[in-house]
């Protein structure tokens, strides 16, 4: 007991710093890491991406109870999801709201009717390219603009759906490598409650391919550009 009392006195602001640490990144702000091309081009594999803990709702820290609803989820936002379904921490794209009646056919999404506008874009190449080329498209629909990847020679077996209405307090999440992701294409929707912060921006970047030195270029990068920009980057 000696021992513990004097291991507190002795680190006692170290403890505390690191108590406020963690409830701060579980209710306030925190970085993930992400580890797949799921949301390639947007996010690459070995980016840290800011999350704002706060977009949406207010938790009791480290839990999935919500104390108060700040905002509600718009379409287009990358959303951090706690998917039971799948079992892990998912980054994917909101696409439809409840209420909304989406489908797609051979990659070409249609929400309440209307079908997405696409225009080609010319992008170096990224890393999911290696085992199947990509092309790369500026994807509009209601307002909304952001980029995705198709893989023609690998399509997803998915690539089609619906329609399908999106029930009340859920949401209907895509990748933006839509060839290649595991989203409510094979998980469902996914209830409000699951979605624990949204993200805008990447902290900072680690190439895995080049023994995770940092890619200072990535740091601090918006990640939904305007296609002008993201054509280039």
């Amino acid at each position: 007991m000696r021992l513990l009392v004097k291991l507190w006195r002795d680190n006692k602001s170290l403890v505390a710093f690191i108590l406020l640490m963690v409830l701060f990144r579980s209710a306030v702000a925190d970085w993930n890491v992400v580890p797949s091309g799921s949301m390639l081009p947007t996010i690459r594999e070995g980016d840290r991406i800011f999350v704002d803990k706060m977009a949406y709702d207010l938790r009791v820290p480290l839990t999935h109870i919500a104390i108060a609803h700040l905002h509600d989820p718009q379409r287009g936002d990358i959303v951090t999801v706690d998917s039971a379904a799948a079992h892990e921490l998912m980054v994917k794209r909101l696409i439809g709201l409840p209420g909304d009646r989406v489908a797609m056919r051979d990659n070409v999404l249609y929400v309440n009717g209307v079908r997405a506008d696409y225009q080609p874009l010319q992008l170096k190449p990224l890393p999911g390219d290696a085992a199947s080329p990509g092309d790369y498209l500026t994807e509009r629909f209601d307002g909304v603009a952001h980029t995705v990847r198709l893989a023609p020679d690998a399509p997803s077996p998915r690539n089609s759906f619906g329609p399908v209405t999106v029930p009340r307090d859920e949401y209907l999440m895509l990748g933006d490598n839509r060839d290649d992701s595991a989203d409510s294409r094979y998980f469902g929707f996914f209830p409000r409650k699951e979605l624990m912060g949204r993200t805008r921006n990447v902290a900072f970047s680690l190439d895995p391919q080049r023994h995770f030195m940092p890619r200072f270029e990535r740091f601090g990068v918006a990640l939904d550009r305007t296609p002008a920009l993201a054509a280039v980057q």
